[in-house]
């Protein structure tokens, strides 16, 4: 490349709905219809905790995290149940 080299970042412009192909307007509606049904089921606090995000699956993803736990978590959790042996967590029909 000759000359002086200027570094150009690319815009991202959100298309207007007369420009979406079909296949994308049916990612849109979609992705409506997903985030109506998780924000129904929330109760208040929840719901501002998630609907500032754009996607269904960044509201999944965050809810997932908050009522589940990180792997992490989960691994800590697993590693307290097997070193206390499970009593705490086991069926108190079944006897040892």
């Amino acid at each position: 490349m000759n000359g002086l080299y200027i570094p150009m970042t690319v815009v991202h412009v959100e298309k207007s709905y007369d420009e979406l192909t079909d296949a994308e307007n049916k990612k849109v509606q979609y992705n409506c219809v997903a985030k109506n049904i998780i924000t129904f089921a929330l109760n208040l606090d929840v719901f501002f905790k998630v609907s500032q995000y754009n996607s269904a699956k960044e509201m999944w993803d965050i809810l997932k995290v908050t009522h589940e736990g990180t792997t992490d978590v989960k691994r800590d959790w697993i590693t307290q149940v097997i070193w206390e042996g499970g009593s705490k967590h086991q069926d108190p029909k079944v006897s040892a």
